[in-house]
């Protein structure tokens, strides 16, 4: 038995990862609760078992005196199979937890496992199983039963069942270490990641710098015909990257931050971290972005708040608007193209109130006539000086995407409402 059990033990070192220390310990703690049972001990006789690490004997000592007449080979088969069993669960899980707590922040791989209530349970080489919880995926992404797949580890926790292993496809981090793993500059030191802003799925505009002047970083990163990014964008199933080069110049910072938009002046309020960005008209629609991606990923990206507006909408403002206050490009707060249907009644006051405040006298000339917009959107309409329909048939879609609360599903059904009513 002693030479078998030392057998097992070794082996389950060498297979698990479980020290043989550990194992030989807890055989002993079964070993002497047994042996407790068989024998009779005064309260103060203290009594320890022990086995030894060479050649696997085991040994019982009654005040530190040798006993001989118990019979270990009758219960030691039983008790050391359990206490391994045990141990072993036990320990796994530990080494699990360690191995995996100490990846934190780093990519590993699987395979899909099987699909839980919108949760992807994902089986990590044979060692573990990871969860990428439904909002740590991207919604661009759509994986099958058995492919595989790579993801960034969010966090480790205990649990009572094992270590539970927090999996993510929508972090930026994910993004930053398929660079690591991609880019040899960026492994070695060379070029440095400086910052990161994503919308999993969509677009992910990330900044980078060389330490070294013979070493463009942004051409590091492309690689050569574009195989490195290439690579990445596959890997995130056609999520769009942005590489752009960082600068301590703001202005500059932003003009690169804003491509493929061009820029055409920037001016800074430094002590508020907002920034006022000008550009030509026909570059609206490409600065801000599908739904204002392109320039909430450029505001996250530099850490500062952006204002784009065109030089023609700066005219309007200076002719028309003086003493309002210009419109700005925050994140709406309600859903783009769904306005909430206010009761009956308070359409009627807010179309009397509109219709009062702006002196017309046809309805239809007020924004009291429009039915596709609630009172919150009136308020916003005026607020960036646009009064009436002739004012939104000038402001057209471009100025009216960019008033907070429009996306362009709701501007275009508002600018087809007025041509109705004009």
């Amino acid at each position: 038995m002693s030479q078998e059990l030392l057998a097992i033990i070794e082996q389950i070192e060498r297979e698990k990862g479980i020290k043989k220390e550990i194992m030989l310990e807890a055989v002993e703690s079964a070993l002497l609760s047994a042996a407790k049972r068989v024998i009779d001990l005064k309260p103060d006789e203290q009594f320890k078992v022990e086995i030894d690490r060479a050649t696997g004997d085991i040994r019982a000592f009654r005040n530190n005196e040798p006993v001989t007449n118990i019979d270990f080979g009758r219960i030691a088969a039983s008790t050391a199979r359990q206490v391994i069993i045990q141990k072993m669960r036990e320990a796994e899980k530990d080494v699990v937890f360690n191995e995996f707590q100490n990846r934190v922040g780093e990519i590993v791989s699987g395979t899909v496992y099987r699909f839980e209530k919108g949760n992807i349970i994902v089986d990590l080489l044979g060692k573990a199983e990871g969860i990428l919880i439904k909002r740590e995926q991207s919604p661009a992404e759509d994986f099958k039963q058995g492919q595989r797949i790579r993801a960034y580890v969010v966090e480790v926790k205990k649990d009572v069942k094992g270590p539970q292993i927090i999996l993510s496809r929508a972090h930026p981090n994910l993004v930053k270490e398929l660079f690591e793993l991609e880019v040899p500059e960026i492994y070695e030191g060379i070029v440095e990641i400086k910052a990161i802003s994503r919308q999993a799925g969509e677009r992910t505009k990330i900044a980078v710098s060389s330490k070294n002047d013979k070493v463009d970083a942004v051409g590091a990163c492309v690689g050569m015909r574009g195989n490195r990014v290439r690579n990445i964008v596959n890997e995130l199933q056609g999520e769009k990257i942005d590489i752009v080069r960082h600068n301590d110049d703001v202005r500059e910072y932003i003009k690169a931050a804003l491509s493929p938009a061009k820029v055409s002046e920037i001016k800074l309020d430094k002590e508020k971290m907002k920034a006022a960005v000008v550009v030509d008209d026909d570059q609206l629609s490409l600065s801000i972005g599908k739904h204002g991606q392109n320039v909430r990923l450029a505001s996250r990206l530099v850490g500062w708040e952006l204002d784009i507006r065109t030089k023609s909408m700066i005219a309007a403002e200076a002719l028309g608007g003086a003493g309002k206050e210009k419109p700005t490009l925050p994140e709406a707060k309600e859903p783009e193209g769904k306005v909430a249907e206010k009761p009956k009644k308070a359409k009627k006051e807010a179309a009397k109130k509109a219709v009062k405040k702006a002196g017309k006298k046809k309805e239809a000339s007020s924004l009291a006539g429009l039915s596709a917009v609630g009172e919150k959107i009136i308020a916003s309409l005026e607020k960036a000086g646009i009064k009436s329909i002739e004012d939104i048939l000038k402001a057209k879609l471009e100025g009216l995407v960019k008033i907070k609360g429009i996306g362009e599903k709701k501007a275009q059904k508002i600018i087809a409402e007025a041509k109705k009513l004009s």
